[in-house]
Formats: C-alpha cells, sequence, structure tokens
C-alpha cells in the first residue's frame, strides 16, 4: 500500500472544492485517505500524527495557514494551486494527476526544508506572550491614525538604529517574493539561511534592506507607537493572518523557530523559471510595432 495521506481543502475556493473527490480518489487509488480537513485553524484530529503526507488545496494564503496549523508534524506538505499566483503552492490539479503513482505511492519525494519565524512580544511590565510562527514575513506596521512610529533595531542584541516610518518587514525567504517585494526588498532564492529586514517607507535616504543570517535574534522596540483607544493602531502582523495590536515600550522578537517545515517539490517547478512566468522577472519594456 502507499503513503497515508491527509487532504486539507480550503473550501472558500469552488475550485478547490470541486476538485476535492477527484484528488481524493487519486490519493486511494495509490495510497490510503486518513481523512478530508476544512482549511481552518480547528485542532488536528489525532489521526494526523499517522500521516506520511499532507496534500493542502487552495492558493498561497491556504499554505500560509495551514503550516503554521501542520508545523507540528513530521511529514512533507503538498500544496495544490487553485489560487491566483501560486507561488509557494507548486502543484497545479494536472501535474498532481500526472504525478499521483510516485506522489500518493512509494515513489521517492523531492522535499526542500522551509525554516520558519519565531515571534514573541515582550511587554514593560514583564509579561511575555509567544505570537507563533510565520512562514512568510513578521511585520511591524504603523497602524492607525498611520502617524510615522519609532523602531529601534537590535540584532543579535547588538544595538542598531532608531528609525522613523511606517514600519518594519522581517522576511524568510520563502516570503521574499511577497509583502518584501512589494516594499521594494531584494528576492532570495529559498536555498539561502537568511532573513531580509525591509523598513516600510522609512523617514530616512540610507535606510535600505538588509541580509542577516538565518540564526540570527531581531528585537524592534517601540519607541513611539500609533496608540488610539478606539481603534486598532500599531500592530504585528504574521503572513498577513495573525494580528496582536502593539504599544508604546513593546518590544518584538524574532527569530528562526525550531520547527520547521518541508515541503514536496514539484520536478518540473524551477523557482527562476516561475520568477519569469509569474512575477515577469527582468520583462523587457513592450515597444510599439513600425
Amino acid at each position: 500500500m502507499g503513503r497515508n495521506v491527509l487532504l486539507v481543502v480550503n473550501r472558500q475556493r469552488p475550485e478547490a472544492t470541486a476538485s476535492a473527490s477527484q484528488v481524493a480518489g487519486l490519493i486511494r487509488r495509490f495510497g490510503t485517505l486518513l481523512g478530508e480537513l476544512d482549511a481552518d485553524n480547528a485542532a488536528l484530529p489525532t489521526h494526523a500524527a499517522k500521516a506520511d503526507l499532507v496534500v493542502v488545496l487552495g492558493g498561497d494564503g491556504s499554505i500560509l495557514g495551514q503550516a503554521r496549523r501542520l508545523a507540528g508534524l513530521a511529514c512533507p506538505l503538498l500544496g495544490v494551486n487553485f489560487g491566483r499566483l501560486g507561488f509557494i503552492a507548486e502543484f497545479e490539479a494536472h501535474t498532481l494527476e500526472e504525478q499521483a503513482s510516485a506522489i500518493f505511492g512509494h515513489g521517492a519525494l523531492s522535499t526542500r526544508d522551509l525554516r520558519l519565524l519565531h515571534v514573541e512580544v515582550h511587554k514593560p511590565d514583564g509579561t511575555r506572550e509567544d505570537c507563533g510562527v510565520a512562514l512568510n514575513e513578521a511585520v511591524v506596521a504603523a497602524g492607525h491614525p498611520f502617524r510615522v512610529i519609532q523602531v529601534g533595531l537590535s540584532i543579535d542584541e547588538r544595538p542598531g538604529p532608531i528609525f522613523n516610518g511606517d514600519g518594519l518587514i522581517v522576511s524568510t525567504p520563502t516570503g521574499s517574493t511577497a509583502y518584501n517585494l512589494s516594499a521594494g526588498g531584494p528576492i532570495v532564492s529559498p536555498d539561502v539561511d537568511a532573513f531580509i529586514l525591509t523598513p516600510i517607507a522609512a523617514h530616512s535616504l540610507s535606510f535600505r534592506p538588509i541580509l542577516v543570517p538565518g540564526s540570527s535574534s531581531v528585537d524592534l522596540t517601540l519607541f513611539r507607537a500609533n496608540d488610539p483607544a478606539d481603534s486598532h493602531g500599531t500592530t504585528l502582523i504574521l503572513d498577513g493572518q495573525v494580528m496582536k495590536p502593539l504599544h508604546t515600550g513593546d518590544r518584538v522578537l524574532i527569530c528562526r523557530s525550531e520547527k520547521r517545515l518541508r515541503f514536496v517539490v514539484n520536478p518540473g517547478h524551477d523557482f527562476w523559471s516561475a520568477l519569469i512566468t509569474k512575477l515577469r522577472w527582468a520583462e523587457p519594456p513592450r515597444l510599439r510595432r513600425n
């Protein structure tokens, strides 16, 4: 018999829901279907520990959400893209079907380990809040009423600059093509062991994105935050999905998590070609024909 497979479906994606029965059939044909779960934040059933593979049907957002949920499992995760971009979810429905025998049977799986960020918030009174893990990035965002905030940056307990701006992004290489890219940060190969620190609208001409080793710890101290009484102000955001309010005096500590995720790599997928086809890397200007 083949692999024990847990199927996770984002039912907010109609195409993912429509394809779930077909994928379940492929799993049963070549392996064993342990169960089918909704892509939510509910606790995993006990039989999830028996899984040899987890298949997630959805977009990159589904993968990000399930990465936090499934980080405790030892088995690899395979993403099937039913979203708009599909940068993390490397498989499409047709490529999954073409490779189903090897994936769900006993074929060799090509995998890549992706490290997660671990994030804590330390309060001025000494209390500490474990905010969890992130696959793409942790962001300190200025928030309402959108005045610039002042943040002190330390790396490996060595004091760095104190800067004013709209916040800071601490990104993994996996997340380098997401918010980090939009904010002007560099694209980094997923095989590089590093974090990217990218300011958001820093009030400085000399604060540029930097890379630090993946073993580094990053400490962000809020010297001035937006603290409105009637709405969310300065906020810590993990993968664009988990949000925690921050206040003046809070410290955000970010480091590499002890947890890691193994992703099944599509043999027909290449990071550099994906940059060309999906992000239009170095696409030339569209010249008018004579």
